[in-house]
Order: C-alpha cells, then structure tokens, then sequence
C-alpha cells in the first residue's frame, strides 16, 4: 500500500502537548490511543522517552550492584569475618560484576545514545522506532530473568567470565550459570537490535549538511560503539550457547576427555570481553568531549584526531583480547604479539587525554558539577590506563593476574572512566531533559564525596594486590598485612554510598522545587554548541520544528558567534533569535505500539522452559510469535480529518509522500499488514535529505 494522505503516520496537533489520533480500532490490533499515564511510556516508541526509561532502570540497578559491593566490603573489612558464607560470596562478587557492567554500565551509556543521538544529528526520531522500543523491553525481561536466579537457588557463582570447566556441571551445579547464560542471551539481543537501529540511524537520518565530519564528537563516539557491539556480540553469543548446551543438553565442547578444549571458552569470551571495555567507555569519551568545551569555551582542540582515535580503539580493541590470557599457556609468539598489541592501543587513548588537557588549556572554566565530573573522569582514567599499560608486559602481567592490582585497574578504567562521567552528562542533560537543573552545591558535594571515596576504595587495591592479596578471596586471616588497606577500601566504599544516596536526594529536591516554584532554563542554559540546545527544553516529542540545515561543525554555536576583524569572538545572534519554539504543528510521527513489550514478555518464558521443563517455552514461543503477527498487523494511524488535514511538516520538505515518491520503486509501499510507516517515512525522509547533502547512499 504506497503513503498517500489517507494512510500518513501519527499527526501531533503541537509540539508541545501531543494528541495521538489512530485509525478506527481492529480489534487487538488497535493502536494505543494513551498520552499521559503508565500507559503512555510502556507503549512509547519515543526516543527521549526509551532514553529515560534506560536510564531510570539503569540507575535502579546501580542500587543493586552498590548494594552487593558494600555487602563485599563489609565482608571483608576485617580478617575473619563470618558475614556471609564462602559460597553466597561467590554468588554476590559475581552478580555484582554482572550487573554493573550489563544492567548499569551498557544501559547507562544507552540512555545518552538514545536520547542525544537523534538531537545531535538533527533527526526527528531514530530509524525504526518500534525496534528502540523492543530492544528496551528486552533488555528489562533479560535483567529481570537473570537476577531472578535468585529465587532458584542462588546467583551465577563463577565470576563475570565464567571460565569452563568451573562453568559446567561438574564443578559448579545449581542453575545460577544457568540463568547467566539464557540471561545474557537474552539480553544480548536487545543489545543486537539497539545497534543496528542507531547505526542505521547515524548513517541514513543526519542532517542536510551533516556530513560525518561535522558530528559532534559523542554522536561519533555513540556510532563508534554501535559498531563495536554489531561486531563484538556474535562471539559471545556463540559462547553461551556452547555453554548453554552444554550445561542443559550435555553438550562436551569445553571437555578435553571428548575432545572439546576448555580455551576455546576464553577465545570466544575475551574476543567480546576487550571490546566491551571500549563499549562501556567510549561513550564517556564522548560526553567529556562535549562538556569540556562547552565549560572551556573553546571548540575541541584536535577534533579530527578525536574521531581518528576513537576510530582506532574501537578497531585495535579487536586486537588485544588475549591479553586477559598471558597466564593461560598460550605460547610465547602470541604473548608477544598480544602484548605488543596492548602498548600500541594506548596511543590514541593517550591522543585523548592531550586533547581534552589541551581544551581546557587557556580556555574560561567554570567550574560546574558536569565540568568538575569531567575533570574528575580525565585524572581518574588516565590512572586506570598507567595500570593497564603495565599489563602488556607479560611478567608483569603474570604477577597480577587474579590479584587485587586487576580489581583496581578496572574500576578506575570503568568507575572513573564511565560512571563517574555519566553522572556529569546527567547534570548537563538534566535540563534538557526534564525542564529543569539538579542542584549545583548538592552535585559538588556528590562529586567530591564520590571522588575521594573511589580513591579510598580503588587506590588500596593496588597496594594489596601487590602484597599478594588474590581477588575472588571471602575472607583472610590476621598477619598476611590486609588489614589496613581492606578498612581503608571499605571506608571508601560506604562514602561512594553516601554520594549515590546524595545524588538521590538531588534529584527528589530539584524536582520539588521546580514544581513550587517553575522556572524555564530555556533552550540553551549552558551556552552550548551542538544542535539538541537550539530547541525547547524539555525536548519536544517532534524534536524539531524545521530540520536544521548544517554548514559547520558546532553548528549550533556558529549560529550565535563569529569573529570580528582582529580575530575575537563576538556574539552575532541572540539566543531566543537561534532557537525553535517547540510548537509546530502537523508534523508527522512514528505511532505508539504495544507489540514491542509483548513480544519481550516471551523471551524470559522460553528461557524458564531451557532451564527447568522445555514444555514451559511453549507459552513464551506463543507469546513470541503472536507478538510478530500482531506486529505485522498492527494498523497504520491517521490524522482526522477535523484536525486540518495533511499539511506539510513544518521544515518546508513537500512532506513524508514527496519523500517515499523519491524512493526507488517499490520501496515507498507497505502492506495492509501494518509496516510501521513512522518508520518507513522517518527513515526515507531522513536518508532522501542527508544523502542529497553527504553523497551518502539512502537505503531504506
């Protein structure tokens, strides 16, 4: 059925206060009609507001893994402590590493991309917004599969690596590995389907005049990652599921004695486990690379190398998985090569950390709670990258494998490198997305509460691992010289608490004041420069009123400066005169959906049937398969025709018809069945226009 006036997409009356209009009910194949409630964010497709659900979730997990740490530390604050057993030890380090890095880390760095992406590249939405949805909605039901081991005997017991043969049967019973296995399947293919939607969107949906060298440098680094995880997740994929067979099928591909090898496990894991470092971090990168110079004011410096390097990591992050290996047996020649492999990846991690120094150099600081985050991120990673480059050194790296030197390592890389900086994006983006600031002099105390207590924590762990304190250890007697450093650590700990609860209590203050007392921040609180700051804050459902047209890098910036005859910055536009008002009306959106959460619903089913009876997939195998008939047949909306008919969207384009009409034949039609003509029409338009600036090929 091609787009034509009578079957075009959700009409939105304002940009500001959305009524959705569907097409006469079919049944159970209806379209939601809710726009306020519950209701309304179950059944979004909303980029902004999938954004906000990642990382509302995201931070319900932190309290969980935070939770499971200070249990760790108080653990093991005193040699000889009886606190928890030796097993549930196991079972807490292990789901704790799990969580932070699955359910906090990965779906943290989501909710930026999510929200910020579309805003940064100028587009009305991402490519196929009922997938953002499902890829959301997976991901919960995955998360709440896995930590519902639990109830089942207990949590995954192996460390977040789960090395075969421990994984198997034999040595570790229980169905905890079984439902980090299913679990992370399952969860992998949220992660899957979120990649492809933003690559898509990144390369078909930019800007008229964006070409990818005029991307901000977090929509860059936000691309960088998607790629990454399109390349990275099939090996661990086939990982769990040789361990899944293995464990619920008899499978002996990890069993020398029937000639499997138990290396292969460590192969496929750590082909993914290094690039996943990158997938957590760079994210990071690229937010520090839009707050630095907005709190410098200054452009980057190196914009170019920023991207090239981030470029390189994410390709040389291929590169050095085995170094995690140097105490496997491997052989020399790959040791070798694996570590020459681990020096040369510093050097574009390096390049960044000269360039963020050389930003701030010179420029106007102001010294906000998102700029001291970011500050505080640089020092904290660049400690984490000193301790990693020692692990290229094979000797080295023998000593301190499987001590508390690697537990420090990493959490400076992760915690100081990641977390750290999405609490400053959070103070940045706040206004953008909820309409109003977090509290300043509560955010500096977070900061500086959380700065020290991680250094209390993290900074010990290097001593102790080099006095030979092994990780994975539940408890330790008096004399081995653990005791100081173990109560300084857990000090540290509970103070990284108290800056989360602190942080907590910002938002619920911030909130409640803003509603005694309503204050717009207006587009551009900060004086920024890339494009999500020229339009209304909160973000409008339709993002923008007319599509910009990019002609520079910082496009949004060059709009409000320029340069006199001597070469100094004057301001040539007031802001109100560079910004959107948020209130154009008819502009064509995706529809709301309830298929996505459906067919999410049916994953944890199917894995409840792998584990305990293959009778019990059934019912999620059903739930699975109604999900994708009625997303095929869910009915396209229709604007009525008492809310002014079809006009064309306020960017001045001859509209979603014109733009499916410059489709090659046949890629402009949808069947009856209900192809999601949001998506069809957001994603044309956004190729027809960005391909006609960048040269860059439409493909639907």
């Amino acid at each position: 059925m091609a787009l034509t006036e009578e079957n075009l997409p959700l009409e939105l009356e304002s940009g500001n206060s959305a009524a959705i209009k569907t097409a006469d009910p079919l049944g159970v194949f209806a379209r939601p009609k809710a726009t306020t409630g519950w209701r309304s964010w179950i059944n979004t497709v909303d980029h902004k507001k999938i954004g906000i659900m990642y990382g509302g979730i995201s931070l319900f997990f932190l309290l969980i893994g935070g939770f499971e740490a200070l249990l760790i530390r108080t653990q093991l604050a005193v040699p000889g402590s009886k606190l928890i057993s030796a097993d549930l030890y196991n079972q807490v380090f292990t789901m704790h590493g799990l969580t932070m890095i699955f359910l906090v880390v990965m779906p943290m760095a989501s909710a930026f991309a999510n929200y910020l992406l579309p805003l940064q590249i100028g587009a009305r939405d991402v490519a196929y917004p009922r997938m953002n949805a499902l890829s959301l909605w997976i991901w919960v039901a995955g998360a709440l599969f896995f930590n519902s081991s639990w109830l089942f005997g207990g949590g995954a017991n192996g460390g977040w690596f789960n090395y075969a043969p421990n994984s198997g049967v034999t040595f570790t019973p229980g169905y905890g590995i079984d439902f980090y296995a299913v679990g992370l399947l399952i969860m992998g293919l949220a992660s899957t389907v979120s990649a492809i939607n933003l690559t898509v969107t990144v390369l078909n949906m930019r800007a008229p005049g964006m070409t990818l060298m005029k991307m901000p440098v977090f929509a860059w680094m936000a691309f960088i990652t998607q790629v990454l995880l399109v390349f990275a997740l099939p090996s661990i994929t086939v990982a769990l599921i040789l361990l899944m067979l293995s464990r619920l099928f008899g499978a002996t591909f990890f069993d020398p004695s029937m000639g499997g090898d138990a290396m292969v496990w460590q192969h496929l894991f750590w082909i993914f486990g290094h690039p996943e470092v990158y997938i957590m971090v760079i994210p990071a990168f690229g937010m520090v690379s839009e707050i630095i110079p907005v709190f410098s004011r200054k452009p980057i410096f190196g914009y170019p190398f920023m991207v090239g390097s981030g470029v390189a990591i994410g390709f040389m992050g291929f590169g050095v998985w085995a170094h995690h290996m140097f105490a496997s047996g491997m052989g020399e020649l790959s040791v070798l090569a694996f570590s020459m492999g681990t020096m040369f990846i510093a050097v574009p991690t390096g390049v960044k950390v000269l360039n963020w120094l050389a930003t701030m150099y010179g420029g106007r600081l102001r010294f906000t709670t998102a700029m001291l985050f970011s500050m505080g991120m640089v020092g904290m990673f660049t400690i984490g990258g000193l301790s990693g480059v020692s692990h290229a050194f094979a000797s080295a790296d023998t000593q301190q494998t499987d001590t508390y030197y690697i537990i420090a390592h990493f959490h400076y890389v992760l915690f100081g490198g990641s977390l750290m900086v999405f609490f400053g994006g959070m103070f940045f983006w706040w206004p953008k997305m909820f309409g109003h600031f977090l509290d300043e002099k509560l955010g500096k105390w977070m900061f500086w509460i959380m700065l020290v207590g991680f250094n209390l924590t993290f900074g010990p762990m290097h001593i102790l691992g080099l006095q030979g304190m092994m990780r994975r250890t539940y408890t330790y007697t008096k004399g081995q010289g653990f005791e100081t450093w173990n109560m300084v650590a857990t000090v540290g700990a509970f103070m990284i608490g108290v800056s989360i609860i602190i942080f907590l209590a910002n938002v619920l203050i911030s909130y409640r004041r803003y509603k005694a007392n309503p204050v717009d921040p207006g587009p551009d609180p900060w004086d920024a420069r890339s494009l999500e700051w020229m339009i209304p804050s909160p973000a409008p459902e339709h993002n923008f009123d007319e599509i910009p047209v990019v002609e520079e890098l910082d496009e949004f910036w060059h709009r409000k400066y320029g340069h006199d005859e001597d070469g100094r910055l004057v301001r040539i536009a007031r802001t109100e005169d560079v910004t959107q008002k948020g209130d154009a009306e008819n502009v064509h959106l995706p529809s709301p959906s309830y298929w996505p959460i459906v067919m999410s619903v049916g994953f944890p089913l199917i894995g409840y049937g792998l584990i305990f009876n293959l009778l019990w997939a059934i019912p999620g195998a059903i739930c699975v398969i109604a999900a994708m008939v009625g997303w095929v047949m869910e009915p396209s909306t229709e604007p009525h025709d008492d809310h002014g008919g079809h006009e064309g969207p306020a960017d001045g384009s001859d509209g979603p018809t014109a733009a499916a009409a410059d489709l090659p034949e046949g890629e402009g039609e949808s069947s009856d069945a209900g192809d999601d003509q949001g998506e069809l029409v957001g994603a044309a338009s956004g190729a027809a226009t960005a391909s006609a600036q960048t040269g860059d090929t439409a493909d639907d």
